[in-house]
């Protein structure tokens, strides 16, 4: 992981839990490291915080594909179709409805 990157993204969510940007940046440094279970970690907690961030549910599920929790990541791409159909994100809702159809739900 880039330390300097990755040290101020860590500093502004201990600052501020609900901070979308530094949240999000976190889970993806830790997902391009290979930290994945810190990335699904992060990305749980960006999405509690924050429901209403669609790329959230798609990267966080792409996250929990890759460490093999196929049920849990359908689940968080369900959740991110409901959310995106309240907010009207047609895109990001078809993303996640192409991701979640690639699983077979």
């Amino acid at each position: 992981m880039a330390g300097n990157r990755a040290e101020i993204l860590k500093s502004m969510v201990e600052q501020d839990p609900a901070n979308a940007f530094g949240r999000y940046g976190l889970a993806m440094e830790y997902m391009n490291s290979g930290d994945l279970e810190s990335a699904a970690e992060q990305f749980a907690k960006l999405t509690e915080y924050n429901p209403a961030y669609a790329a959230g549910y798609f990267h966080g599920g792409q996250t929990l594909e890759k460490l093999g929790r196929i049920e849990d990541a359908k689940d968080l791409y369900r959740r991110g179709i409901e959310v995106t159909a309240a907010s009207g994100d047609a895109h990001a809702r078809s993303e996640l409805q192409g991701a979640l159809a690639s699983l077979g739900a």
